[in-house]
């Protein structure tokens, strides 16, 4: 049973100001909610209105929810609190091997850059194989925990050698700045803002361990009930990566507006992100296929999966 714990989704905040005008089963939809979080695509199309304008003719408002991290948002479509949203390559494999009602509706570009795997400048731990024995921040479930998990295996470090602290991004943050854990493994803006502040060592980029991407995801039914809604609003997105491309001096401020993170962090954040969104094809199937295999074989999702089961696809294609 995919559960809806309190915790992952923020002690109830986003479960009582998230109300569907019409399930997805309504044959007339009034209202499609977005999940976002901090940083990427989904926040610069927010800015821009780009699905708001492409939405407007079919009568449907959009409404914007706000996420710290991939798995509260995977738990919110499985529920049906809201229709789509973007998360990194972990959460939906952690959701499909738990029953989530999700599926893969876009690829976009990985955290890459982005996302790492730090310590603080006067740690003792030099690289990824220092870390065996220490205590390591990181969202479960999360795109950081993959990164964590490969850079690990990269290293030759069993995972079972290291001490995961799983965490929030708020919460790793406080632990990292008291010491409480020996590295963080985070993506963008948390990894932006660390180094504004602290200035650490990195030990390993997503970039330079995996080849993954991010995922826009949708509710399975409500992607069955109104696939033009899901097609219309991955082109908005589109538009909205070309206008990221063609403005990059105007991304960070575009990020800053929306979120409200610190502007010098999200220029760190914005001059490292790569925007574009792309059908899912066999070979990022079978990519994301074999971060399932990984994640399954360490005992960290409950049953395999396969990720084909829930890649959607659009009607007529």
């Amino acid at each position: 049973m995919f559960n809806l714990t309190r915790r992952a989704f923020g002690i109830g905040l986003v479960a009582a100001t998230v109300v569907l005008s019409f399930g997805a089963a309504a044959q007339e939809l009034k209202q499609f909610s977005i999940g976002y979080q901090k940083t990427g695509l989904p926040v610069i199309a927010r800015q821009q209105q780009v699905i708001e304008k492409a939405l407007g003719d079919k009568g449907v408002t959009v409404k914007w929810v706000e996420f710290t991290a991939g798995p509260p948002l995977v738990e919110a479509l499985n529920v049906g609190a809201i229709d789509a949203g973007w998360t990194g390559d972990a959460p939906p494999i952690f959701g499909q091997s738990a029953g989530a009602n999700i599926v893969y509706a876009a690829a976009l570009p990985s955290n890459g850059d982005g996302e790492a795997i730090f310590v603080k400048p006067a740690s003792p731990v030099q690289s990824v194989a220092d870390l065996k024995g220490k205590r390591v921040g990181v969202g479960k479930g999360t795109s950081a925990h993959n990164l964590l998990v490969a850079a690990l295996e990269k290293a030759g470090i069993p995972f079972d050698q290291v001490t995961p602290v799983y965490l929030s991004p708020a919460d790793a943050a406080a632990a990292f700045a008291s010491d409480q854990i020996d590295a963080w493994a985070v993506w963008d803006p948390f990894f932006a803002i660390a180094e504004t502040r602290y200035q650490p060592r990195v030990l390993a980029r997503s970039s330079e361990v995996l080849k993954v991407n991010t995922y826009f995801l949708a509710n399975k039914d409500f992607a069955k009930a109104h696939p033009e809604i899901i097609t219309t609003t991955i082109a908005a997105l589109g538009e909205a990566a070309k206008w990221a491309d063609q403005n990059r001096d105007k991304v960070a401020e575009a990020l800053h507006e929306v979120t409200g993170v610190p502007l010098d962090a999200q220029t760190i954040a914005a001059n490292r992100t790569k925007f574009g969104i792309f059908p899912i094809t066999d070979e990022i199937t079978a990519g994301q296929q074999a971060t399932a295999d990984r994640f399954y074989k360490l005992g960290l999702i409950p049953k395999a999966v396969r990720i084909s089961d829930a890649v959607w696809t659009a009607p007529g294609n």
